[in-house]
């Protein structure tokens, strides 16, 4: 829940603990253990799955075309776990207009550089802008421009809706203008 007062606005970030990359990993885990299962039983002769037949898949190429698919996915399952384990993505994004100071604060992939803090004065804030690309894959981003700096992503993966309703708090709680592209 974002939490505001009248000098201070936290905004918690969402990571990779989303219901979308659960599913993904659960069903390419299960997926891709079920190529590598069914790539060995061709080679062995035996049934690891009992719904299906080993006669019916000759091991040379089918399986070792199998086995190469489920460990590739097996590999990438592992690695969608593994961000989702460490909540890469998460953190916080804070205005403090008392301190006169923003805070980005995201998590990482473990080491060294795990810890992601960005730190801003609220005064070399120029505007927010919003990046909206629609299409198969639509993109809408919403960033922070800084004086002198690149454009600082604050959010991903809105509606049209709460983007713009996001853009209009965040620049009327900063004081600062909103800019699309």
């Amino acid at each position: 829940m974002d939490r505001r007062s009248k000098w201070l606005w936290i905004e918690p970030i969402t990571g990779a603990r989303k219901i979308s990359n659960f599913f993904f990993a659960f069903i390419l885990f299960w997926g891709s253990l079920g190529f590598l299962l069914v790539g060995i039983s061709s080679y062995l002769g035996k049934n690891l799955i009992p719904l299906l037949s080993s006669q019916q898949i000759l091991f040379v190429p089918q399986g070792i075309v199998m086995c190469f698919y489920g460990i590739a996915g097996l590999f990438i399952s592992s690695y969608l776990w593994c961000t989702i384990l460490c909540n890469v993505g998460s953190g916080y994004n804070k205005f403090d207009e008392k301190e006169g100071i923003v805070c980005l604060f995201r998590w990482g992939f473990p080491g060294r550089n795990r810890r992601i803090f960005l730190q801003f004065l609220m005064k070399d804030i120029q505007s927010i802008k919003m990046e909206v690309q629609e299409g198969i894959f639509p993109r809408r981003v919403l960033y922070m421009e800084i004086k002198g700096q690149q454009d600082i992503p604050l959010t991903r993966n809105l509606t049209l809706r709460e983007m713009e309703q996001k853009a209009a708090e965040l620049a009327r709680f900063l004081r600062v203008s909103i800019e699309g592209f």
